[in-house]
């Protein structure tokens, strides 16, 4: 096994009972498993890390058409997680601890390839990461920044919009986040 994630099982909608949330499968359309797993960069394997960036790299900078620097630095101290479909990675996320001396955690680069869009992947995702940030940062906020015309998906979730509207790479965005405590 990948010393990066462990694994566990769910036949429900991930509701995890925090035993061990290194790693869910859980059902995908077509009785095929969906992988949920955690990783630290330096655990990751070059072909998942390659995998995890081609894809965050193509929903963002092509799909988006949106040029930027995608790799940031931040990946470096970020929790990964990664959800496969066999061998494929078909959907990421990360969770960012708090700035040195700052609160808040941070999730970001949250991603679903393009088939596997409106089919509860990142609603499982993002209960994950909101479940890690609770667990490994307590009494500290979520935040993220959401484009636009996500933010009720978020709301969804228990994130409240927490700034002005702004635009990042000329797609707009809201500041938004969940209060410690309250997921």
């Amino acid at each position: 096994m990948d010393p990066g994630f462990l694994i566990f099982s769910v036949k429900k909608p991930i509701v995890s009972d925090n035993q061990d949330m290194e790693s869910s499968k859980q059902p995908a359309p077509g009785n095929v498993p969906l992988e949920y797993s955690w990783h630290r960069l330096e655990d990751l394997r070059p072909d998942l890390l390659y995998d995890l960036l081609a894809m965050r790299e193509a929903i963002f900078v092509v799909e988006q058409n949106c040029i930027y620097q995608e790799l940031d630095g931040l990946d470096k101290v970020a929790w990964h997680l990664l959800v496969r479909q066999g061998v494929d990675v078909i959907a990421c996320l990360r969770v960012l601890p708090p700035p040195a001396g700052k609160a808040g955690v941070r999730i970001g680069r949250v991603a679903v390839a393009r088939k596997w869009r409106k089919q509860g992947v990142a609603l499982a995702m993002m209960k994950l990461a909101i479940e890690k940030a609770g667990l490994d940062y307590p009494a500290n906020d979520i935040r993220l920044s959401a484009q636009t015309y996500l933010r009720g998906f978020y709301r969804s979730l228990g994130f409240r919009v927490c700034g002005k509207e702004f635009l990042e790479d000329g797609i707009p965005h809201v500041p938004m986040q969940l209060d410690a405590g309250s997921a």
